[in-house]
């Protein structure tokens, strides 16, 4: 099969820095490839991905993230230069529209990576009988049922990627972990009241690039930094798994009702314990006592983390190696692709 995959024009494949998104972009990109796919990746061209690259923009736009312009521009592209695929993923927000007022490309399908909020209710509802929708969790689902979702198919990491570590900490002794964007829905501040409150350090790497992150970073976070809390800024990837190689536990405080979370899978992999508040599809990634603790609120979570040391790190690793792996992933998407290309 000859597979298209478009990624957004915003971040290059594989990121650099912070970029959910396309982390999943180029997991499927070399997962279809080594399960003997021909795949071509329409990205940036900066992108890295070990696959055949397409662009027309030849560097990410992240300074324009959200422009309608330059995505328009980028997906544009990537039909025209897809046309001859079997199927084609999209990973964007305006190619499926695209692609659902055209009769003459392959079938296309698409996956929803943020909330279905009355925004992206609007817009994938129009997808409906066109485009196929793929869901990352069933919280995602869930929360918009007038949305006609294909099918439900869970993150997956390849854990050869990650190192298992002792999460005794550095240098300076052991340290929770908080990993995200600064923003108060992913909830820096209680990352820190908590692990103060445990008596542990707390290592912060948080994207702070747009004004909103800015200005909660100023008003919620800065205040409450000291020696025990230290904000390291956006790190790159090695950095990023030495973090998490050393963690006792990463801190996951939502509480908004987040689809996914794949730093979630990065702590596991890397053996580190997840203790996070139950909203958003942290019930359906972590494992209640055996890969982390799902906690109620900030004192059940101040008592996880005194008692994080109960939970097996073999069984983080277990988990992304077992059901949350790329190959689990992958094979969910080629069966997925085989039953849309035989319907047409």
């Amino acid at each position: 099969m000859h597979i298209g995959l478009i990624a957004p024009p915003w971040t290059p494949v594989p990121p650099p820095l912070y970029g959910g998104i396309e982390l999943v972009v180029d997991e499927l990109a070399r997962g279809f490839a080594d399960a003997g796919h021909d795949v071509t990746l329409f990205t940036t061209g900066d992108s890295t991905c070990p696959v055949p690259k397409l662009f027309v923009l030849e560097e990410a736009e992240g300074a324009r993230i959200g422009a309608a312009v330059p995505e328009l521009r980028h997906v544009i592209g990537a039909y025209h230069a897809l046309a001859d695929c079997d199927v084609i993923h999209d990973h964007t927000l305006a190619g499926p529209l695209l692609a659902a007022a055209r009769s003459d490309l392959p079938p296309v399908v698409t996956t929803v990576h943020g909330p279905l909020n009355e925004d992206l209710i609007a817009l994938y509802s129009e997808l409906a009988g066109k485009v196929p929708v793929l869901a990352i969790s069933e919280t995602q689902r869930r929360a918009a049922p007038e949305v006609e979702i294909a099918r439900v198919i869970h993150h997956g990491i390849d854990a050869r990627n990650f190192e298992v570590g002792d999460g005794l900490g550095d240098d300076d002794g052991p340290y929770c972990l908080f990993l995200g964007r600064m923003t108060d829905d992913k909830g820096a501040h209680r990352a820190i009241e908590v692990a103060r409150k445990a008596g542990m350090r707390i290592l912060m790497a948080a994207k702070m690039r747009e004004a909103v992150e800015v200005r909660y970073f100023t008003e919620m976070v800065e205040p409450l930094l000291g020696p025990d809390a230290v904000f390291l800024g956006e790190v790159p990837h090695e950095m990023k798994l030495e973090l998490l190689r050393g963690a006792s536990a990463l801190l996951f405080p939502i509480r908004w009702n987040e689809p996914f979370g794949l730093v979630m899978l990065e702590a596991l992999a890397s053996g580190t314990p997840v203790l996070a508040f139950p909203e958003g599809a942290a019930p359906e990634v972590v494992d209640n006592g055996r890969t982390g603790f799902i906690c109620q609120d900030e004192a059940e979570m101040v008592s996880a983390l005194e008692n994080v040391h109960t939970i097996n790190r073999a069984d983080c690793r277990a988990a992304v190696e077992g059901y949350f792996s790329t190959k689990r992933m992958v094979d969910e998407h080629l069966e997925f692709f085989a039953e849309l290309t035989a319907s047409r």
